[in-house]
């Protein structure tokens, strides 16, 4: 499967994160292991919708000369609810950042430890044992990086060699995902493109494509690398619970953004983007903060693939 697009970044609202460059690992501990049975969190109402958007797996290949990373074994049905997420999806070019660890230092979990049936999952990334969906839970009072407002639970790509992803925004560069938002105070970004090495220097996003508690589905653009300046795009609405798809891509200038397989909905990159690298991330990075462990965003991922060609 190979379809175009790109999706990751920081919030609008987030300072200056020094930990979210080139190499989101550096200001985190590392962990691995894996966590027994899958643990249950929080959860809000729900009503399943037909997925959208649900890919057949294929682990990484090729296509029309490009590369994807497809991360999910089969549709949505297919999907193991007895394994870890790493049973289920390719998590070998995807590295995790959760919201516990040390003040300013998330822990971060590398590929090698996501990877497999008995991979790592614990109370905040888990197999859902109803369903089998990636899931991601965030409370409000979790760790932050050092610089940043928000806790997450979220995946940031990497290169099937281990390193960092940083590509630029020339040819097709796609983030696709089949995913729910079961539960979430305010709104939670769900996918980004975020900025890596480039000029000027950058901590910020591209983008970030963000669900509403109402249903409301936005995509906001910063206008400068320094960022502070996002603009949000009104791009659909999907009830809380129920399964949804997104495309994000970037190929050039063109940012593209397709919703539940709809027609494409297109936005200029600002040209001060031009010198900068990319990487993808997905996921929950829940776009409020508080002091409660049980109130956050939860978000169950059915597949999740990415897709880098000419």
């Amino acid at each position: 499967m190979a379809c175009s697009g790109s999706g990751s970044g920081e919030s609008g609202q987030d300072l200056p994160d020094t930990g979210e460059g080139g190499t989101d690992s550096s200001g985190g501990s590392s962990s691995g292991g894996s966590s027994g049975g899958s643990p249950s969190t929080p959860d809000g109402a729900a009503h399943d919708g037909s997925p959208s958007g649900s890919g057949s797996g294929s682990g990484s290949g090729s296509s029309s000369g490009g590369t994807y990373a497809d991360a999910s074994t089969g549709d949505a049905g297919g999907l193991d609810p007895n394994v870890a997420p790493g049973g289920n999806f390719d998590l070998s070019v995807w590295e995790l950042q959760e919201p516990v660890g040390s003040a300013g230092s998330p822990t971060t979990i590398l590929p090698a430890q996501l990877e497999g049936a008995k991979g790592f999952q614990d109370t905040y990334f888990f197999t859902d044992p109803t369903d089998g969906s990636m899931s991601f839970w965030d409370p409000e009072n979790g760790v932050t990086t050092a610089n940043s407002n928000y806790p997450r639970s979220e995946l940031r790509e990497m290169t099937a060699g281990g390193a960092a992803a940083n590509w630029s925004s020339s040819g097709t560069n796609t983030l696709s995902a089949t995913l729910k938002v079961t539960q979430v105070p305010d709104h939670v970004a769900v996918g980004q493109i975020h900025l890596g090495t480039g000029t000027p220097a950058s901590t910020k996003p591209l983008l970030e494509l963000y669900f509403y508690a109402t249903g409301d589905i936005e995509l906001g653009i910063e206008q400068t690398p320094a960022g502070g300046n996002e603009v949000n795009h009104p791009v659909g609405n999907v009830p809380l619970g129920t399964k949804w798809s997104y495309v994000i891509g970037l190929s050039s200038n063109t940012i593209s953004l397709v919703i539940d397989g709809g027609a494409a909905q297109t936005f200029t990159m600002p040209s001060s983007f031009d010198q900068e690298d990319m990487y993808f991330k997905a996921g929950d990075y829940d776009q409020s903060v508080g002091t409660s462990a049980t109130v956050g965003a939860k978000v169950q991922f059915y597949s999740l693939e990415v897709f880098h060609g000419p």
